[in-house]
């Protein structure tokens, strides 16, 4: 009688589609997929997209790191004065709280703990961003027909058609920097281009 057979599981099904061989690209592109995943089915992020470009890659240079960009399930990060001026709105219409506030797609840098990180890198990463990502590039990682179909139905999803928020245009870019540890553990941190105004609590 012969061992049971183990099936892989979800995630390496997942990363199984993206080749074996071990250049660094494939391996940026690895981690950038397990970020993904764990963005997807650990933290509810929907409408995640990959972005990779490899026609610009300059010969000498080191391959061109995918970036992700997602909605996660509720607003990441509210700038403090935003904060306040909705605080007033809420207070003047004789309301107490916080609302809740429309989704944002958020850029995602992925990284793995031993990588090291220098100024000049994260300035690389930030010239190469725009402000906010764009809806519709980037490839599509996960069906989220059900969910779009949710939405369209009157769902309480609707946001991705609202226009841009003019505080995140009017402050320093942003990304989610996504480090992986050996033990697939993944821990986030919100890092901006820039000094910002410190979060009022």
């Amino acid at each position: 009688m012969g061992a049971p057979s183990i099936a892989p599981s979800a995630l390496q099904s997942f990363l199984g589609s993206t080749g074996s061989d071990s250049s660094q690209e494939t391996q940026l592109l690895q981690l950038a997929l397990q970020i993904a995943h764990n963005l997807r089915y650990q933290h509810n992020w929907d409408d995640i997209r990959i972005h990779y470009d490899s026609t610009t890659r300059i010969k000498s240079q080191p391959p061109i790191r995918p970036l992700i960009s997602g909605f996660p399930p509720q607003r990441l990060y509210v700038h403090p004065d935003e904060q306040i001026e909705v605080l007033q709105k809420q207070k003047d219409e004789g309301k107490a709280g916080m609302p809740d506030l429309p989704r944002e797609r958020e850029w995602v840098l992925p990284s793995h703990l031993r990588e090291k990180w220098s100024l000049r890198r994260f300035g690389e990463v930030f010239n190469a961003i725009s402000t906010v990502p764009p809806q519709e590039d980037g490839e599509a990682l996960f069906d989220d027909s059900k969910r779009a179909a949710h939405t369209k139905e009157g769902g309480d999803d609707s946001m991705e058609g609202a226009p841009t928020n003019k505080w995140r245009i009017s402050q320093p870019k942003r990304l989610l920097l996504a480090t992986l540890d050996d033990d697939s553990t993944v821990v986030y941190y919100i890092v901006h281009d820039g000094i910002v105004k410190p979060r009022q609590n």
